[in-house]
């Protein structure tokens, strides 16, 4: 099984006006990613409008994302989190495709306990076997504050297919020691862009997250000059993420996030309820802000 690496974006579903999917922007969006130099799509999770999308959306996402990933540009599938039925059919949908591995949430309505997490995990993965398994752990959304370590060896147990975590949540002790289980056998994927310098630090195989969608240059400079060890000026970088991430959470984050997209020239549509889209005169706010941190000469170019 192959390591999945480098960065990640996880990309906007594009909508059209008429609250339909706008499937015709999914090309551009593959093309942005592929001239930034991103290697990979997380398709429908969180800053996908995950639990916003219909099933048969997802499965015209996932075919659409299918058409135009091409050679250079890695395709994860996020497929839900409640439904067992219901992802092990998109996780069919996913390996028909040949996208890249698939990925799911803890179920956060019924919530499990670590062995009812691991049951759910392996009844979807192992329905697909041979393509490559990744637990999303993003305590903060599904309330599953489980320690990934025990995850692991309790999951590869039953999940046959396991490669690794997307690892969104704060605990580095709990990453490293991830990391170091099995000498680093399980891809640990980092999973949040501001602090991207201590996933890093940490041994972090990738990265997947919304903001390598807008601002690939920013955080290419500041992985190169951490392989470098110009520790200080990665520092900088780091901050003016920060600064970009305090302007995207200023404005609503996620929706805001498609604001963004728009002021670099992709055009996503608006959020879905119950998000909240920007209106005129927040873009044109939020644009002045991120003309302060200069934005613009760090954006990613469409």
């Amino acid at each position: 099984m192959n390591k999945l690496s480098g960065i990640i974006a996880a990309p906007f579903t594009p909508f059209q006006n008429d609250n339909q999917l706008d499937l015709a922007q999914i090309g551009k969006i593959a093309e942005l990613l592929t001239k930034n130099q991103v290697t990979g799509a997380f398709i429908g999770g969180t800053t996908g409008e995950a639990s916003s999308l219909t099933h048969q959306e997802k499965i015209k996402l996932f075919e659409e994302w299918a058409k135009v990933k091409g050679d250079n540009l890695q395709v994860i599938a996020m497929l839900g989190g409640t439904c067992v039925e219901e992802m092990q059919e998109l996780a069919r949908v996913a390996q028909q495709n040949q996208l890249n591995g698939i990925s799911i949430l803890a179920p956060y309505y019924f919530k499990p306990d670590l062995d009812q997490l691991i049951s759910t995990c392996a009844q979807v993965a192992n329905s697909v076997p041979g393509l490559p398994f990744y637990y999303y752990h993003i305590p903060s959304l599904t309330g599953a504050y489980f320690a990934m370590r025990k995850f692991l060896q309790k999951g590869e147990k039953q999940i046959e297919n396991l490669a690794g975590i997307k690892f969104t949540h704060s605990d580095l002790m709990d990453f490293s020691l991830c990391k170091m289980y099995c000498e680093g056998k399980y891809t640990m994927l980092w999973g949040t862009d501001e602090a991207l310098l201590s996933g890093l630090v940490a041994g972090a195989d990738g990265a997947v997250g919304s903001t390598y969608n807008y601002a690939m240059p920013l955080y290419h400079e500041l992985i190169k000059n951490y392989r470098l060890e110009n520790i200080p000026e990665a520092k900088a970088l780091q901050q003016l993420s920060v600064k970009m991430v305090e302007i995207l959470v200023k404005y609503g984050g996620n929706a805001a996030g498609k604001g963004f997209m728009k002021l670099i020239g992709l055009d996503c549509g608006h959020a879905r309820l119950p998000l909240k889209s920007l209106s005129e005169n927040e873009l044109e706010s939020m644009r002045e802000d991120l003309d302060q941190i200069n934005f613009f000469d760090f954006c990613s170019k469409t």
